[in-house]
């Protein structure tokens, strides 16, 4: 369930690699009890999942990395801007930012302009300015994208309101999807995945809901997620008013039953 980047970074790292499954932490463990005690080891994991919006047990992870004397890298990409009080991640909400060794985060998203950062000790971050060679030939952001992303940094560090709002609004959208009947997937982050189950319909629905109803979804086929679960994902802002929200579900509802794609509670038809 990592991301595509994060992968190709271990591959491109080629060091030995262990793949654990999905948040099982005990498949983890049984992976580091098998590891030599002596051979260095990184844990590489996300915080917010983003295409079904569950969070990772950062706690937990950490204990086991402290037992087995692993460092722990932590992809806060989904996260950053819109969780803890200032807006520094899951880590920062759970009170654990201080226990990761290397965190990484984007300038986009949240913080609406682009380019990616990694936090961590000064001695980790030069080593890896000496050795990454995806950072020695990459072109620096210009000033005004480093402006610009200072200043929301700091002015979302200022305005935690923003965030609860935020929190609220992605819960207001699952609950009236699910009054809806629409097969909205279980998620605790503000992350709202709508199942569609094929990736014709998918894409036919989203499709329709642009031009018949101005409304703008990208629809998540294979390989992005495993074929049989295609869904519409939305991320809904502090700013969607319950209007805009109405006006989505009626949308939805009535491509749902046009498309016959199916409900909660079966097809339509």
């Amino acid at each position: 369930m990592n991301h595509a980047s994060l992968i190709a970074g271990i591959r491109n790292g080629g060091c030995e690699r262990h793949v654990f499954r999905h948040n099982d932490l005990q498949h983890l463990e049984s992976l580091l009890v098998d590891a030599p005690a002596d051979r260095p080891k990184l844990i590489a994991f996300e915080s917010v999942y983003s295409m079904d919006g569950d969070i990772a047990d950062l706690a937990g992870t950490i204990q086991l990395a402290k037992k087995y004397g692993c460092l722990t890298y932590l992809d806060e990409v989904h996260a950053v801007g819109l969780y803890g009080q200032h807006g520094g991640g899951v880590a920062e909400r759970d009170g654990v930012m201080a226990d990761i060794d290397i965190i990484e985060g984007t300038l986009g998203k949240a913080f609406g302009v682009m380019g990616g950062y990694i936090a961590g000790d000064i001695e980790m971050i030069d080593a890896i300015r000496s050795y990454a060679s995806g950072f020695i030939f990459t072109t620096s952001l210009p000033p005004a994208l480093s402006a610009g992303a200072v200043a929301s940094v700091r002015w979302l560090r200022e305005h935690d309101e923003v965030r609860r709002t935020h929190q609220e609004r992605a819960e207001s959208l699952k609950r009236r999807f699910k009054e809806a009947g629409l097969p909205v997937m279980p998620s605790v982050s503000h992350i709202v995945p709508v199942l569609v189950g094929d990736p014709v319909h998918c894409k036919l629905v989203s499709d329709l809901l642009l031009v018949d109803h101005a409304i703008y979804v990208q629809p998540i086929n294979y390989p992005t997620v495993p074929r049989g679960t295609e869904r519409l994902r939305f991320t809904p802002t502090p700013f969607h008013t319950d209007a805009m929200m109405d006006d989505l579900v009626g949308a939805l509802d009535a491509l749902w039953s046009r498309c016959n794609v199916k409900r909660l509670g079966g097809y339509a038809a």
